[in-house]
């Protein structure tokens, strides 16, 4: 027995591997994380080439289980419920008409991109083919910003006025995709009523403004005069996220990272923000980032592609690619953003992520996903998923390096509230540190 302690394949079936899974998960995705940051990529890069290498794909040490599944969706839950809360509220609400409008062309170009490519090499005159073309489109619109949004935290841009549009043109994306999902699988599925679900959307709205009122008349009063026990605001803090989310998926129909986000905007202004941002980040950074951006690499699995899937895989990852450059591009070119603004916007919206999977699985469930385009769409997710932080980080290289005084105007002006929480972060730090060792000086004078 002793033997085969360390053949992975006679652990698969034991009760307690998941221990395993998350020590060579934690430790492979910091290792690569330090590499890639040697060569001047983020870090969360090498988190997503450490699920890669780990899972299927490659060395098949682990795959997905259900306790990795769900502690991706807790992790990728916090990390858009703390992008909420570092979000610069009053400058979200100068861009909501035009994150709409960016959101809007990101969302018909990939619809049309993908159906275009889907019916070159799928063609046919029925009803059920050019649904199932229409829905590899559909497949398309969807935007995982959480990549994104982990970049900008990195990168130190979250709140630049780019970033803002990002974050918004992204949260409206999901909406638009969840309409265009439920028109499509409406015509496959007759239980499906367009109808209820836009009111159910609707209602999601209502529901977050009412939740917001109520916060914010009774909630953040009490926080902010409050002096004691600080620990109890992380947890009612999380209790509130987590509820959020689960409303916004059980109820309304809405991604539950919508919900987290919204509940991350809703306590974005108390005067206890900072405090529960480092409580967050920590467990985010210890645990659950590393899980969720790994768990998208173990969702590939490499199988046998015939000559004309593989096309099809280069020309769909193509067309993922340019029409959210180009879409939301255009969109924020129309809505007066700079050149190199909008290139920001339309790359920070490529990634498509865990979201794009989710819209796949649902469509298979009424026969809209044909088979043997799986492959493709894991690998335009993977690689998409890859090249948003790869290429962002570039954007803003160029940019320090090119027009320094650009990008200085854009960021200093919408940049100082998430700066100021980030200093005040800081600053607790040091203090922190500075207690503990002016403690273990005093103890050891004793």
């Amino acid at each position: 027995m002793l033997g085969n302690i360390f053949d992975f394949a006679d652990l698969s079936s034991y009760s307690y591997r998941y221990l395993l899974d998350l020590a060579l998960i934690l430790v492979s995705t910091k290792l690569l994380g330090l590499l890639t940051r040697r060569v001047q990529l983020p870090q969360v890069v090498g988190a997503l080439l450490a699920g890669l290498i780990l899972g299927p794909a490659f060395l098949g040490i682990i795959r997905e289980t259900d306790v990795i599944t769900s502690l991706a969706e807790v992790g990728v839950i916090v990390l858009m419920f703390t992008a909420g809360m570092e979000t610069d509220v009053k400058e979200l609400k100068k861009t909501g008409l035009k994150s709409f409008i960016i959101a809007l062309f990101g969302v018909i170009l990939p619809i049309l991109g993908g159906w275009f490519v889907a019916d070159m090499f799928h063609p046919g005159a029925d009803a059920q083919t050019r649904l199932q073309n229409i829905f590899i489109g559909v497949i398309l619109t969807a935007t995982s910003v959480s990549i994104t949004v982990e970049t900008l935290k990195e990168l130190g841009k979250l709140s630049t006025r780019s970033g803002n549009a990002i974050l918004g043109a992204a949260l409206i994306d999901d909406v638009l995709g969840i309409i265009a999902l439920t028109i499509i699988t409406s015509f496959a599925d007759s239980s499906v009523s367009i109808g209820f679900v836009i009111i159910k959307i609707l209602a999601f709205f209502a529901f977050c403004a009412v939740a917001a009122l109520l916060v914010i008349k009774f909630g953040v009063p009490w926080i902010n005069k409050y002096k004691k026990d600080l620990r109890r605001f992380n947890i009612l803090a999380f209790a509130f996220c987590l509820l959020m989310s689960f409303c916004a998926e059980y109820f309304f129909g809405v991604s539950d990272i919508t919900g987290a986000f919204v509940a991350g905007l809703i306590l974005s202004n108390t005067k206890k923000t900072t405090y529960m941002l480092n409580r967050f980040d920590t467990i985010s950074y210890l645990l659950l980032s590393p899980v969720f951006f790994a768990s998208v690499g173990l969702k590939v699995e490499i199988t046998d592609m015939s000559s004309m899937i593989i096309w099809f895989s280069v020309l769909l990852l193509i067309i993922a690619i340019l029409t959210k450059i180009i879409g939301c591009g255009l969109g924020a070119k129309v809505c007066g953003y700079t050149n190199l603004q909008s290139v920001k916007i339309g790359v920070g919206m490529i990634s498509r992520g865990e979201v794009a999977l989710i819209v796949a699985t649902k469509g298979a469930a009424v026969g809209l996903m044909v088979q043997e385009f799986f492959a493709p769409i894991i690998i335009v997710v993977v690689v998409t998923t890859i090249i948003t932080p790869i290429m962002l980080k570039g954007i803003y290289r160029w940019q320090d390096r090119h027009v320094p005084s650009v990008g200085a105007a854009d960021d200093s002006r919408h940049v100082s509230p998430l700066l100021e929480k980030h200093a005040e972060k800081h600053m607790l730090e040091h203090l922190t540190q500075a207690a503990v060792k002016g403690e273990k000086h005093r103890k050891s004078k004793r």
